[in-house]
């Protein structure tokens, strides 16, 4: 497990250049086990290797001789302004990547200017993150691990706390088999076993109404991939559907979360936003989802990588980078603002690398991705 880093963003600023930079520093400081438990997915890894392959099966048509002079990469949403469409995503062992888990992504979100959506399951817990970033956006995520009253008791928290959504994941009925964990024995006795995981199999549409009755945050489904679910969830009065597959770590032979977005896009219309995750390491990333329909995107492993890498100053200049290579694919594709794009920016294209999980970095000298 990486310890505590005490360089400043300034330090991160010299030390980082690149984002492949902060993934090979994340793997120099994390033993195989963590680094497995970033990397891995379900089973065969296919729904893994899907997510990259849905967004480098995506080629740009860019237009020329337009002014581009000034590119915002800004976003309004949950009433606040955002200076890039970006989400921390929920993460529940943050722990192992940094001492300051969940209160040290808040912070750097905050003082970025980012949304961070908080796991029910990531430490110090909903109120310490809470006080941690107490002026940033913040979003709330449940694993409803108990019964009616236990989703109460977190949704009345959350509200008390200030944070300004509700999310509830749906794509977790059952744990899955994570074979890099299970051919070495290694967190079998624990993940998989959680208190209340029982519950989480037999959550129906029936919470969903029971949240939606009992308070007035914006509400996030996380997990939809299909129009029909997507449908479903606008019924019901979500705000915010959540296109993922868990990262691929759930079920096996999904579809890459790119590949699920139009049918989304096209089944919600403007009854509710959008948010997507699922690979997403690049700016290019980030634009080619948004010129697709969505409103936001949630970083996972690369938030883990990052916190890895140089904690909070590390989660800072993951996003600085992210900034700079999405306000450059902007004016690369002759657009001043995230408003100007639609799905006429994007072409069907052969992907020129094999897709993994680190397809995205193929300056990486990272060979041991695989068990």
């Amino acid at each position: 497990m990486a310890g505590p880093y005490s360089g400043s963003p300034m330090t991160a600023a010299v030390e980082f250049e690149t984002l492949h930079e902060i993934v090979q520093r994340a793997r120099q400081n994390l033993g195989q086990n963590d680094w497995d438990y970033i990397v891995g997915g379900s089973e065969t890894e296919t729904t893994l290797r899907r997510n990259r392959l849905a967004l480098d099966s995506i080629a740009f048509r860019p237009r020329v001789l337009r002014d581009v002079g000034r590119v915002e990469a800004g976003v309004e949403h949950f009433g606040r302004r955002m200076r890039l469409p970006v989400c921390l995503a929920p993460i529940g062992a943050l722990e192992m990547f940094h001492t300051g888990a969940g209160a040290s992504v808040a912070r750097a979100a905050q003082a970025f200017g980012v949304g961070h959506m908080m796991s029910s399951v990531c430490k110090p817990g909903l109120e310490a993150v809470a006080a941690a970033a107490p002026d940033g956006l913040r979003l709330f995520q449940l694993y409803a691990l108990g019964d009616e009253a236990f989703v109460d008791d977190h949704l009345a928290r959350a509200a008390a706390s200030g944070y300004a959504a509700f999310c509830l994941t749906v794509d977790t009925a059952y744990y899955s088999r994570r074979e890099r964990d299970l051919a070495k024995r290694h967190f079998t006795s624990g993940r998989g076993r959680v208190a209340g995981r029982d519950f989480l199999a037999r959550l129906d549409w029936r919470t969903v109404e029971r949240v939606r009755a009992k308070s007035t945050l914006p509400l996030i489904l996380k997990g939809i991939a299909t129009a029909e679910d997507a449908r479903i969830a606008l019924d019901h009065g979500v705000d915010w559907i959540y296109v993922s597959n868990h990262g691929g770590r759930q079920l096996d032979h999904g579809r890459g979360t790119m590949e699920i977005l139009p049918e989304i896009v096209d089944a919600v219309g403007v009854r509710a936003k959008i948010v997507i995750d699922g690979g997403f390491c690049r700016g290019s990333d980030v634009v080619k989802a948004l010129a697709a329909g969505a409103d936001l995107v949630g970083l996972g492993r690369m938030q883990c990588f990052a916190l890895a890498a140089a904690g909070e100053a590390g989660i800072l200049r993951m996003l600085e980078l992210l900034g700079d290579e999405i306000r450059r694919c902007l004016g690369l594709l002759g657009v001043t603002a995230f408003a100007e794009l639609d799905r006429s920016y994007l072409h069907a294209a052969v992907p020129a690398n094999a897709p993994h999980v680190l397809s995205a970095f193929p300056l990486l000298t990272i060979d041991d991705y695989r068990y």
